[in-house]
């Protein structure tokens, strides 16, 4: 097995997401609507999450002394691993729980926390939801409801798809990246896109409907469920089988990293956003594949 897929995948996934797909989220958004607000609760939560994790798992192993190379020793590979399933377990019950306002878009959030019964009764009537004659809620008839074990089975139905053809697909790309010369970070990029094009084109259309909360969570979700879910199960395999992993970047990777999380932060920092913040991640993102072809 290749020990350095595994990080070569999540940096890419980490440059797409926060920088390409950021990116054109907010240069269409803008385009369309000049500025765009989000609800900065969400987008710091996501960001104070994905920032100690991709640190700990992609830079930390660089500097380590217990071993040669980038890589972690034992000990360290299973409480890093812990402690990334746990913070990562933390922030979606939180999430789902106690702060599900955080992720809704602003005027969403706040009709949420201000909502009482009368407004719940009054907007039900606009329905046709009151009865006239005893002024009561009419029973609210939705579409199916599925159990939990459908959607488990769903899940992997959709999933096994996925699962059967990643090996192949692995096969193919490392074949046709040997015959081209092509450099081996490209294998990486190409089956992250493969990954993230659903979450992509959803984060575009909710761009387009004004919607930027919602592009948010598709994106810096899905750098965090790529850290939360990757490293703590490539930390166990590698425990469990011996199989070493380098994890750690080389030093332009991490500068890149660095001001790549450095100007999330800023962007999500409070102000609308606009085409300018989109621009400024499509440049990083430019940077990146340039580097990948010319390091």
């Amino acid at each position: 097995p290749n020990p350095t897929l595994p990080r070569e995948t999540m940096f890419a996934i980490l440059m797409i997401v926060l920088n390409g797909m950021v990116g054109t989220v907010l240069a269409v958004g803008g385009l369309r609507y000049v500025q765009q607000q989000y609800n900065l609760q969400g987008a710091l939560a996501y960001l104070a999450v994905i920032t100690p994790l991709a640190f700990i798992a992609l830079v930390v192993p660089t500097f380590t002394e217990s071993t040669s190379g980038p890589t972690l020793q034992t000990q360290q590979a299973i409480v890093f691993g812990t402690m990334t399933a746990l913070l990562y377990g933390a922030f979606l019950t939180i999430q789902t729980t106690r702060h599900r306002t955080f992720f809704l878009q602003p005027k969403l959030a706040r009709k949420s926390k201000i909502q009482s019964k009368t407004e719940e009764r009054r907007s039900a009537g606009a329905e046709g939801q009151v009865s006239p004659e005893t002024g009561m809620l009419k029973p609210h008839h939705h579409g199916p409801v599925y159990s939990g074990a459908v959607h488990a089975v769903l899940l992997l139905a959709t999933l096994l798809p996925v699962v059967l053809l990643s090996k192949p697909l692995a096969a193919l790309l490392d074949h046709g990246i040997a015959q081209l010369s092509l450099p081996n970070a490209l294998g990486g990029v190409v089956i992250a896109m493969l990954i993230l094009s659903p979450e992509w084109t959803a984060a575009l259309q909710s761009a387009m409907r004004d919607q930027l909360q919602r592009a948010v969570n598709l994106s810096l979700g899905s750098a965090l469920s790529t850290i939360g879910l990757t490293v703590p199960v490539m930390l166990a395999i590698s425990v469990l089988t011996g199989t070493p992993l380098n994890l750690g970047l080389n030093a332009v990777d991490i500068v890149l990293l660095s001001v790549t999380l450095f100007v999330c932060h800023i962007t999500f920092s409070g102000a609308p956003t606009n085409i300018l913040l989109g621009f400024v991640h499509l440049v990083l993102f430019g940077t990146y594949l340039l580097l990948i072809f010319k390091p």
